[in-house]
């Protein structure tokens, strides 16, 4: 039996863009194939391993330093980690790209109204309201991929479509033999 080859799906996107659900089917389809999966969720994460975190930009590049730091141990001894993080700025990002290797970047892109309508916590309309402060998309930047290796239009495509996409791409770059 051929040992798996680890690799990092990292998807970024704005809020209620549709990145863990389409991480979470992506998992799954990886599981039936026998891989060894870990997920790591901004909402999961933030309740244990940065629970002392906020929102600011020190912060929130704390968080994604910490995320990179498991990633890139999961990564290094096998396992197909999907993390899903808004991870806002790029240069923090690339940081996590440089250090993980076998790193693939997934942008769950959808317009903000869209996720706007998505959004069942109401978090959009308390960040319009200054009730939070500090939140991606609306007091707070996200910086968009510039070259991301998968790119997922989430308004426009089903789940399945977002998800056969990446599982394509982690075979077409031979994450899948």
């Amino acid at each position: 039996m051929m040992e798996q080859k680890g690799f990092t799906l990292w998807f970024t996107g704005l809020p209620c863009s549709g990145k863990s659900a389409v991480a979470d089917s992506v998992a799954e389809i990886l599981k039936e194939k026998g891989l060894k999966v870990e997920r790591l969720d901004g909402d999961i994460v933030r309740q244990s391993l940065t629970r002392d975190l906020g929102f600011s930009k020190k912060d929130r590049d704390e968080n994604i330093r910490r995320v990179t730091f498991v990633a890139k141990l999961l990564t290094r001894n096998g396992v197909a980690v999907l993390t899903s993080f808004i991870s806002p700025y790029r240069k923090i990002r690339d940081e996590a790209r440089e250090k993980i290797g076998n790193f693939i970047e997934v942008y769950a892109k959808c317009p903000l109204d869209v996720c706007m309508e998505r959004d069942l916590k109401g978090m959009y309309k308390k960040a319009i309201k200054g009730e939070i402060k500090e939140f991606t998309g609306i007091s707070d930047p996200y910086e968009e991929p510039l070259n991301p290796e998968i790119l997922l239009e989430t308004d426009k495509e089903t789940l399945d479509e977002s998800a056969s996409k990446v599982v394509q791409k982690l075979n077409d770059l031979g994450y899948l033999d």
